[in-house]
């Protein structure tokens, strides 16, 4: 790595399963990283929920480990910048008290809103791929109005994670224009604020409860308060700058920011982020956003709901002693679990899986899609129920390139990141089903560091984000793909594609029967 020296940035990622930080340096050098995990709540099928005292109580625990591992004085960090996966919504009193547990990116109880959003095919709808997703930031909070009135009554302010996160660190009410943008369809290219579609709701109450001050990524919103500062072992007044959605941080960590390249961001789902400089409306997939992240440049967003949670989901119930010794040990999960489906051949021997355990995001858009696994066989065995896993959740990676390419984008090279980037035979597999190359980064916490680069841009260390990607992003490693393996999985590809169409009707009676019975 070399010898590092301050001026150190701070990165704080608060995700699915844990919150991770990690302090970096001007060249993109690890000096520390910690994480910390914390428990989801499925109250029913298709809900998930967490508490916010846990994402404040990891920051804590991250932040003060990164500052001792790293032997980093508070003063010699510059600036800090937190981003937060997209959609987690909080009822909250002014002074950011929760008045109800937050209703996570996964969670779809909102179907229903949705489907009475998109019934008003409204135009700003085209910048959503034509239709409102039940994750989104105005179906759920249309829900809490309709069905917890009272808690929507008495919250102040209706607000994603990341402005929670932000007001513990700043005691600013305040809105990532990233945020907005690509999950409260504001659209700097149209109205703005969707004052017209929320009209059309009889909603516009909801624009009273936003914080409608908004910030674009990497510029500074204030300054570190007291209170925050010892809680979290730093010094009060460090500049904080605006982060954003996650996967948009992960792209930035990856130097996706330059088209034909896609940024695979592999964690609980697997967002496919795209930058663009010209708009393109492809139905099916989110976008294009405009000036998301870069100046006078659009993004294209597709996504898998479930990915490296339906592995988890299988570890869990199938592999629950094998995943404990592993943890026990020391040993890479992945690497245990790699070592189990490398046992079987490509094709599972006929198993498919369709990886909508958590409905589908991409290119669907359907919220009441459900996973499945068929083709069993008694030959068959646990291992192939996981390189089943793996595989589909591949085909469902090369069904957004697809749907892109329909498009008019073509997707030439891919770079991972997150949690499942640990995986080389999963990602091996996405290169082989894709017929594409991937490429690693040096670190592979991305949306960390990319993060970090926002507060190095913000706190005014280098121009521009390209301009600190450059400097503070590096390429370690390629995967290639196996084109006689490519062919082998489009037989399969085919069958995975024809399965949902065959499967919907189902599914769609199954999902509604028994979110209408369970209580």
């Amino acid at each position: 790595m070399g010898e590092t020296r301050p001026p150190y940035f701070l990165g704080i990622d608060v995700g699915t399963q844990g919150l991770r930080s990690g302090i970096f340096d001007v060249r993109g050098n690890v000096i520390a990283l910690s994480y910390y995990s914390y428990p989801e709540y499925h109250p029913r099928p298709g809900w998930a929920e967490q508490d916010p005292a846990d994402w404040w109580k990891a920051a804590q625990d991250t932040v003060r480990r990164c500052v001792f591992e790293g032997e980093v004085q508070p003063e010699e960090i510059s600036a800090v910048s937190i981003s937060a996966s997209s959609c987690t919504i909080l009822p909250v009193d002014r002074f950011g008290n929760p008045k109800y547990r937050a209703i996570m990116w996964m969670d779809v109880r909102a179907f229903e809103q949705a489907e009475r959003i998109n019934a008003t095919q409204h135009p700003l709808l085209n910048f959503a791929g034509g239709q409102e997703s039940p994750e989104w930031m105005i179906p759920k909070a249309l829900w809490l109005k309709e069905n917890m009135p009272d808690i929507f009554a008495n919250a102040d302010y209706i607000v994603e994670c990341q402005n929670w996160m932000v007001y513990k660190l700043t005691e600013k009410w305040v809105t990532s224009q990233n945020n907005a943008i690509c999950k409260w369809n504001y659209c700097p290219s149209e109205e703005g604020w969707p004052e017209s579609l929320l009209r059309a709701l009889n909603f516009e109450e909801l624009l009273r409860k936003w914080p409608r001050e908004l910030f674009p990524v990497a510029s500074q919103i204030g300054v570190l308060t007291k209170r925050a500062a010892y809680e979290l072992g730093l010094k009060p007044g460090i500049p904080v700058i605006q982060g954003g959605i996650d996967a948009y941080a992960a792209m930035v960590g990856l130097d996706v920011v330059h088209p034909q390249r896609l940024a695979l961001v592999i964690g609980s789902s697997t967002c496919h982020m795209a930058l663009s400089d010209k708009p393109i409306f492809s139905q099916g997939i989110w976008g294009p956003y405009y000036n998301a992240v870069l100046p006078d440049h659009w993004i294209l967003e597709g996504g898998q709901s479930s990915t490296g949670s339906v592995i988890k989901w299988f570890g869990d119930n199938f592999a629950p002693e094998v995943c404990r010794e592993a943890t026990e040990i020391g040993e890479s999960l992945f690497d245990v679990l790699d070592t189990i489906a490398s046992r079987v051949r490509p094709g599972s021997e006929g198993l498919i899986v369709l990886d909508n355990f958590q409905g589908n995001r991409s290119p669907y858009q359907d919220p009441l899609a459900r996973g499945s696994v068929w083709g069993l066989s008694l030959s068959h065995t646990k291992a192939h129920v996981l390189r089943a896993i793996y595989e589909g959740t591949a085909y469902g990676t090369l069904h957004i390139l697809k749907t892109l390419s329909k498009g008019g984008f073509e997707v030439q090279e891919m770079y991972a990141s997150g949690g499942g980037a640990r995986s080389k035979l999963w990602l091996q597999i996405h290169a082989d089903v894709t017929n594409l190359p991937i490429y690693l980064t040096a670190v592979e916490e991305a949306s960390t560091l990319g993060t970090a680069i926002y507060a190095a841009v913000g706190s005014g260390y280098y121009d521009s984000i390209p301009e600190a990607t450059l400097k503070m992003v590096r390429v370690t490693g390629q995967i290639y793909p196996n084109k006689s393996t490519h062919e082998l999985y489009q037989f399969y590809y085919d069958k995975y594609i024809r399965s949902y169409f065959s499967l919907r009707d189902l599914m769609h009676e199954v999902s509604a029967h028994v979110g209408h019975h369970i209580k």
